[in-house]
């Protein structure tokens, strides 16, 4: 694997080749890459991707792209059902463990896919993005949610932003969580 930087310079060529915006070469596979980096270097990547959604249009013009941070998809989720302040006040009152046990039911990786899907409407789009990974733990874990994306993403790209490890056999949040199996995305670059 290369240094951080020299992977991140391969971000915007790929995004924008036919391979990938046409899922060419991926043997019935569905478009779902990972970029993986070390958790430490969040802010970098962070900075990085602006930079890359400001390119894209400019690199391959007409490519229609939807970024989603998850973290922010699921405070807007949270406030519009009106259990955001009551989550908070949850957490100060009585601790980590009742947030997560209360949000289980609403934050369920089916109903987020589907919030997602509507706010990413991949038919729409030419490309989705995906970010706030690591922030949206342990609220949402993302090998659950692309294992609901799946079939409902229909034949868009989907790249996710991931502080992590990813093996191509197992995802493993922050380098240091118990690893998820989910081995149905390809490396976005090596």
């Amino acid at each position: 694997m290369g240094t951080l930087q020299d992977r991140l310079n391969k971000i915007i060529p790929r995004l924008t080749s036919d391979e990938l915006l046409n899922n060419q070469g991926l043997g019935n596979e569905i478009g779902f890459y990972i970029f993986d980096y070390p958790p430490e270097n969040e802010l970098e990547v962070r900075d990085y991707l602006q930079v890359v959604l400001k390119h894209l249009s400019k690199k391959k013009a007409g490519v229609r792209v939807k970024h989603i941070n998850l973290f922010a998809l699921i405070i807007d989720y949270l406030k519009e059902a009106k259990f955001l302040d009551k989550a908070i006040t949850l957490q100060k009152d009585k601790g980590n463990q009742a947030l997560e046990k209360a949000l289980k039911g609403p934050l369920d990786s089916r109903k987020i896919a589907k919030i997602f899907t509507a706010k990413a409407d991949p038919d729409n789009h030419d490309l989705i993005l995906i970010s706030g990974v690591g922030s949206a733990w342990p609220m949402l874990r993302s090998h659950n949610l692309l294992n609901n994306l799946h079939p409902v993403m229909g034949h868009t790209p989907l790249v996710m932003f991931f502080p992590g490890v990813y093996t191509g056999a197992g995802m493993k949040l922050f380098g240091s969580m118990k690893e998820s199996n989910y081995y149905r995305a390809f490396q976005l670059v090596p």
